[in-house]
């Protein structure tokens, strides 16, 4: 569970990066789940745009990402997703 504190960190960080998967019609299937989590093992901090055309917001699907990839969910501001999680292999965001 991250802190306030550790959160706003979070977001700052990622003010400066990209989104890198987007979440449409389809929802969220097994391959989105694992493709975010080699994302999540490789770069810590990601960012994912939830289109228009999709059935829910971003605030509706934060909390179901999070869970499936075992991420910590760091934000969801309009049609954008940041979430967190620590690298098993080679942690490069220290908190």
């Amino acid at each position: 569970m991250l802190t306030s504190k550790q959160r706003s960190e979070l977001r700052a960080m990622a003010n400066e990066i990209q989104p890198i998967f987007q979440i449409g019609k389809q929802g969220i299937t097994e391959e989105t789940v694992a493709s975010l989590c080699e994302a999540l093992e490789a770069r810590e901090l990601i960012k994912i745009t939830v289109l228009k055309n999709a059935d829910v917001s971003a605030k509706d699907i934060i909390n179901e990402v999070a869970e499936m990839t075992g991420a910590e969910p760091v934000s969801a501001i309009g049609s954008k997703i940041v979430l967190y999680k620590p690298s098993k292999k080679h942690p490069k965001i220290v908190l």
